[in-house]
């Protein structure tokens, strides 16, 4: 009887165990802000990954549930264990460009949107899905709330993953194109108090990457990143597109400007950048016929080794 009763223990506990195990699945994923800590943060999150392409980095469980997927790959810290920065791929990564798009609204603004200002611009998302384009979309959490259906929309659909953009879009520096500045003291809850903006609209394919607000940053600022565990992502093409008013004056700015493992960045919001829509149906095609394939900022990370 015995040994039958830890037979038995044993056997309810393996079967609690899978039960619980596949319950975890059903969830919305772990929290974006502390996925890149510790070991797993150590290179572009695994060398295999980067050898790999698109393919997920191999699991050291002999037999993984069918559904489980790796997480988007980060930078380690940089020196004194300051946030890290990636701002283009490998230029050995083939022809691969990562198309970004701010959706950029300031704390302040909700005035500005109640009187009828477009933060938003669905039509430039709905052409990206009609052309198949992947795309990483840097979000204020203000924006999040300002539209949460689009943010909800957004980062449910498997073409796009939204990466942080802060919550309020004040400037982690000074003098950063006139934004308000956030302060060392209250970065790190403004990119925390994103994360939950985008958690509470119902996005899924959130990834643990932050944008600079105008792009703005020093060591400092920096500093002020790296306990939110996230990498931040800069580029290395300007479209130029903010407060633009020829598209084909952008456009030529990207093609020019792309190479190998480029990252671009452009903007999402209809008063601010209200050429971009019709950039995009040039820079599209043209891009492909020059043999470019378009990838969303996690896999052009997963590609590189630095």
């Amino acid at each position: 009887m015995t040994r039958y009763a830890r037979y038995v223990r044993a056997l309810t506990a393996a079967v609690l165990g899978a039960i619980l195990t596949g319950c975890g699945g059903g969830g919305s994923g772990p929290a974006p802000a502390a996925a890149p800590s510790g070991s797993a943060s150590s290179a572009v999150r695994s060398g295999d990954a980067a050898r790999a392409g698109d393919a997920a980095p191999a699991r050291s469980s002999p037999s993984p549930r069918p559904d489980a997927v790796a997480g988007p790959p980060t930078l380690a810290p940089g020196p004194g264990g300051l946030a890290p920065v990636f701002t283009r791929g490998a230029p050995d990564a083939g022809k691969t460009v990562a198309l970004t798009f701010d959706a950029d609204m300031t704390a302040d603004q909700g005035p500005r949107a109640a009187s009828g200002e477009r933060f938003d611009n669905p039509s430039l998302i709905a052409l990206l899905r009609r052309l198949d384009v992947p795309s990483t979309v840097f979000m204020t959490g203000r924006w999040a709330e300002e539209y949460p259906a689009q943010a909800k929309e957004i980062g449910n659909d498997p073409l796009f993953e939204i990466a942080n953009h802060s919550y309020s879009h004040y400037a982690f520096t000074a003098d950063c194109y006139g934004l308000p500045v956030i302060g060392e003291q209250r970065a790190a809850s403004d990119v925390r108090r994103a994360f939950t903006a985008f958690r509470e609209a119902g996005a899924r394919n959130v990834v643990p990457y932050f944008r600079f607000p105008g792009g703005c940053y020093d060591k400092a600022a920096l500093r002020a990143l790296a306990p939110t565990g996230v990498t931040a992502v800069q580029w290395d093409v300007v479209s130029g597109d903010a407060f633009a008013t020829d598209a084909d004056a952008v456009a030529e700015q990207v093609l020019a400007g792309v190479k190998p493992g480029s990252l671009v960045v452009l903007h999402c919001t209809r008063s601010a950048a209200p050429v971009t829509e019709d950039a995009i149906r040039r820079i599209v095609p043209e891009l492909r016929e020059r043999g470019y394939r378009f990838v969303k900022v996690s896999t052009l990370m997963r590609k590189t080794g630095r």
